[in-house]
């Protein structure tokens, strides 16, 4: 299993400072390309208070240009928002200057207000995503195509330049349910899991996305991401990590995300109760044993990490660089 960085970039409570956090994120991409990881991957959100950066292809591109072999990639961009073509080109260009270095990873979206700025309903956000995964496929063909959709209409036309990559960058699907997961292996090249559930829904859900990929003719290709942090020991972790990913789980809980409706008061909250089976955290020799769990329990080729957290901002620069280093030494030579 290869092991890549989702990173994401904001600054809590107020995005006072985003300059150094693109800063930081760009040296911890390069530790990483040292220490043997595969990729690293932006998310993109709006409007957000904490300067969430919107345009994760803009982040890619500073990686990119920062880095000889790690391949760069959006976890997700939201595909409804965007002009499929445009998006096509900007990604198309960017596997150009990076050399064949890039992944799009799209997903539905969530949030209202989003939609309401860009003008699209979200009551068709699934006919949307469907109909631009389409086009962009088609406009990484090599060749002229037209299009006749609900949503979209295209007479014609051919994207130039043509993908490095063969036949295209690859496109992945990020899911968390049932659905997703068979659109997932129905229409794209691999899913993302997301990174706050549980082994056995994290399984249950592959199994659904394998069904459907098998059934599409595809070789099913599993990604997971992971909440996950390597420390000199596990009271480091839970002392380090513990306060950040709970503060994102308690967001998570108030938002009645599905992996958390099980809790029925916030005083359940705690590490101790959401850590088994969700987080992998502790010592090198405990975390090892686990990414080889889920290594087995998923079928997983690739394995994201979510180190910081935007709802905190946290852990810190250093602290990250830290546990890059020891992922890099203690983990990623016994997973090949």
């Amino acid at each position: 299993m290869k092991f890549g960085l989702y990173s994401s970039i904001a600054n809590p409570p107020r995005g006072e400072d985003l300059p150094r956090c693109v800063d930081e994120v760009i040296e911890e991409a390069k530790l990483a390309e040292q220490a043997g990881f595969d990729s690293c991957f932006f998310g993109e959100h709006h409007q957000d208070k904490d300067g969430f950066l919107p345009s994760p292809l803009i982040v890619c591109t500073a990686v990119a240009a920062a880095t000889t072999t790690l391949r760069v990639g959006t976890s997700v961009i939201l595909l409804p928002l965007h002009h499929p073509v445009r998006l096509a080109e900007d990604v198309v260009t960017l596997d150009v200057v990076s050399k064949g270095r890039v992944t799009l990873g799209v997903g539905l979206g969530y949030q209202p207000a989003d939609f309401r700025t860009f003008g699209v309903e979200m009551d068709d956000r699934v006919e949307l995503f469907e109909e631009k995964v389409e086009i962009i496929r088609r406009s990484w063909s090599r060749e002229s195509f037209s299009f006749d959709g609900k949503h979209h209409q295209i007479d014609d036309m051919r994207v130039m330049p043509d993908p490095i990559q063969n036949p295209h960058p690859p496109i992945w699907i990020g899911a968390s349910a049932p659905v997703s997961g068979r659109r997932a292996g129905t229409i794209g090249d691999a899913i993302v899991t997301t990174p706050s559930t549980t082994l056995e829904h994290t399984s249950r859900l592959i199994g659904h996305y394998k069904d459907a990929a098998e059934a599409a003719g595809k070789q099913p290709t599993p990604i997971i991401m992971r909440d996950a942090w390597v420390a000199s020991s596990r009271k480091e972790a839970e002392d380090v990590y513990g306060p950040e990913v709970m503060e994102a789980y308690r967001y998570y809980w108030k938002n009645g995300l599905r992996e958390f409706q099980s809790i029925k008061d916030e005083s359940e909250l705690t590490l101790e109760r959401v850590a088994k089976d969700r987080l992998i955290m502790g010592d090198p020799e405990e975390c090892l044993t686990e990414f080889q769990r889920w290594a087995e329990g998923t079928g997983a080729e690739s394995c994201l990490l979510r180190l910081r957290h935007a709802h905190s901002g946290g852990p810190s620069h250093a602290q990250i660089m830290k546990t890059i280093d020891l992922i890099g030494d203690r983990i990623v030579p016994y997973m090949g």
